[in-house]
């Protein structure tokens, strides 16, 4: 830029006074800049730069040093803590939650110390506005990562409120089979037919379930229906006779046959037993079961009859069917005439008059 200096005038007596003090006016708008903003390439620059580069990374030497045996130190004690904690619930048998809140736990340990190993070699790195900077972020970060914490936070409250456990047998909504492992996003089954289910965890956590093996053994019953012309006792009589000796009914509950419904074409008894509560074994027992109560019926003589209907057809036609203007289907009769006879009725007074 061009300065511009303004000598005062001489004073009275014809002494000259000082010189105003040089000023810089601002160029106008339509000067040429005159920045030079070529790279500079002077090798000497660029040598005292790689020097400089050098020598503060020397002077952090120390610094990374400790940071490095910092973080180690944390990254350690985060495995020891988990190894603890899967040693503990192994002894527990809650390898799930040991696995999940292990991991968990570790994670949240070496991230404190990467957060105090970096403060170590950046001294200008405070903590606190990290922190604070994380809080605003995790607003943004919640609703971006929604489901995934949803199912997270429900899938180790499963671990630790433990409903049921990887081995049990549970029925979610359309889905049933063997649980093999609760994992942090979904519960995995294996269904009966071989394939796997993959139900997330807000999901199971948030509808009903049915866990078939929370007990040692589970009830099955079936209606058989017996005539009405059969013995009650004696129909009941052989279906106990034939469930209690099949191998894997058990004996206390013992198996009962109750009258459950008097329907129209039978008299129904409801089969009641108790078997081990895995499906495998409910299946297979309760195959053998009706099988051994169809035996036993036919070799006492008891009916079981299939459902019977009866279906009684009448002549509804009239005298005024085919008649223009006077057939009337379904409808009242006309007000002030008498109702049309049944066509049944006309036949019988003619067959009289004859």
């Amino acid at each position: 830029m061009q300065a511009f200096a303004q000598e005062t005038a001489p004073a009275a007596g014809g002494v000259a006074g000082p010189a105003a003090p040089v000023t810089a006016t601002t160029p106008p708008p339509d000067a040429p800049e005159t920045v030079d903003q070529a790279v500079n390439l002077d090798p000497a620059y660029m040598l005292d730069k790689v020097e400089s580069w050098v020598v503060g990374f020397q002077r952090l030497l120390p610094n990374i040093a400790v940071a490095l045996v910092v973080f180690a130190l944390f990254f350690l004690v985060g495995w020891l803590v988990r190894r603890s904690f899967l040693r503990w619930a192994a002894l527990h048998d809650r390898d799930n939650l040991g696995d999940v809140l292990g991991s968990f736990l570790r994670w949240i340990i070496v991230a404190a110390g990467t957060l105090i190993a970096l403060t170590i070699v950046i001294p200008s790195l405070k903590p606190g506005d990290l922190v604070a900077g994380l809080g605003i972020g995790s607003v943004a970060i919640g609703f971006a990562f929604k489901d995934i914490l949803q199912n997270w936070l429900a899938g180790l409250l499963l671990l630790i409120r433990q409903p049921f456990r990887p081995g049990d047998q549970i029925v979610v909504k359309d889905y049933e089979g063997t649980v093999q492992r609760i994992e942090t996003r979904a519960t995995i089954i294996k269904t009966y037919d071989g394939r796997s289910a993959i139900i997330p965890n807000a999901d199971v956590y948030s509808n009903a379930v049915i866990v078939n093996t929370a007990h040692q053994t589970r009830r099955s019953d079936y209606d058989v229906g017996i005539g009405y012309g059969d013995s009650i006792d004696e129909a009941r009589a052989a279906i106990l006779e034939a469930v209690s000796g099949i191998d894997g009914v058990e004996a206390n509950p013992a198996p009962e046959a109750l009258v459950w419904d008097l329907a129209a074409s039978t008299v129904n008894l409801r089969v009641r037993w108790w078997t081990n509560s895995v499906r495998t074994d409910v299946v297979h027992v309760k195959a053998q079961v009706l099988e051994a109560i169809k035996k036993a019926l036919d070799a006492a003589g008891i009916d079981m009859p299939f459902e019977t209907q009866v279906m009684l057809v009448h002549d509804q036609t009239d005298e005024d069917d085919g008649i223009r203007g006077k057939q009337r289907e379904g409808w009242p009769k006309k007000r002030g005439a008498d109702a049309p006879r049944p066509v049944r009725h006309l036949r019988g007074e003619d067959a009289a008059k004859s």
